[in-house]
């Protein structure tokens, strides 16, 4: 009867929050420490999905008059590495270099960038 009372007296100590033994006083800070040491997640590379409706040639230097790589049809979503100032296409003179092994560059006029896109370095 004695182990019960004591039993039952410590639980509902527990429960309240009064009663924290080390183990619990010290597993809180612990798993702080662990989430502290983990590397911040790399942040996701920014897309864009080509709205050009025959399709988006992706070109060698940043300029119409370069050779053709790939072609990305309409509604395609690729990443993009990043944007410089080149030629003018329909009032916007923005492109984007994408691709990964062989990268390309696209018109920005016929890319709707999904997430803001950094100038190239």
């Amino acid at each position: 009867m004695r182990k019960v009372v004591a039993a039952g007296a410590v639980a509902a100590l527990a429960g309240t929050g009064i009663l924290l033994g080390s183990s619990a006083a010290s597993a809180a800070p612990a798993t702080a420490t662990v989430a502290a040491r983990q590397a911040p997640a790399p942040a996701a590379q920014p897309t864009g999905k080509v709205v050009a409706n025959g399709g988006l040639w992706v070109r060698q230097d940043a300029t119409t008059a370069s050779k053709r790589l790939n072609l990305l049809p309409k509604g395609t979503v690729t990443a993009l590495q990043c944007k410089k100032n080149a030629q003018n296409v329909d009032g916007n003179r923005l492109w984007y270099k994408v691709g990964a092994g062989k990268p390309g560059w696209v018109a920005a006029r016929y890319v709707q960038n999904l997430a803001p896109v950094p100038y190239c370095k």
